[in-house]
């Protein structure tokens, strides 16, 4: 059964994090330099303190498409935003950055895991299905180790 475990088999952020880890390692993705200094949307009041949080932000992104193709990145911004804190008023739901959508999107592209759909946004390659599913296999059988 073991070739037939997919992404969707496996817990989100078991997957996401063995992705992410597997994304730093190959080296290949490529990091923006003002990554370091960046907020993830305007509803945040300071920037990630994880350094790695572009490879998890990357692999959850990945994940996303894969399950639901064709996705955009005003859907991912919307997908990723969270409430804005507005003092003693009440919150309201901001979007996340455009640009690391973008970017992310955009390097994942660079590796062949993502191409545009034909009715706009992503969707997952072949060859990214492919990737995905032998790091759902590893993070499976890591899990029935246990």
């Amino acid at each position: 059964m073991a070739g037939g475990i997919t992404v969707k088999d496996v817990q989100a952020q078991a997957f996401v994090a063995a992705y992410a880890a597997h994304l730093k390692r190959s080296g290949k993705l490529e990091i923006p330099a003002w990554a370091e200094y960046a907020k993830t949307g305007s509803h945040k009041e300071q920037s990630p303190n994880d350094p790695d949080w572009f490879y998890i932000r990357a692999a959850s992104v990945a994940r996303h498409i894969y399950i639901r193709g064709g996705v955009g990145i005003g859907a991912l911004s919307k997908r990723y935003g969270g409430a804005k804190r507005r003092g003693a008023r009440p919150n309201h739901h901001a979007d996340a950055s455009t640009n690391v959508a973008r970017k992310v999107v955009q390097g994942l592209e660079k590796l062949g895991l993502l191409e545009k759909h034909t009715d706009g946004g992503r969707k997952i390659t072949s060859a990214g299905q492919r990737d995905l599913d032998r790091i759902a296999v590893q993070v499976a059988k890591a899990k029935s180790s246990e």
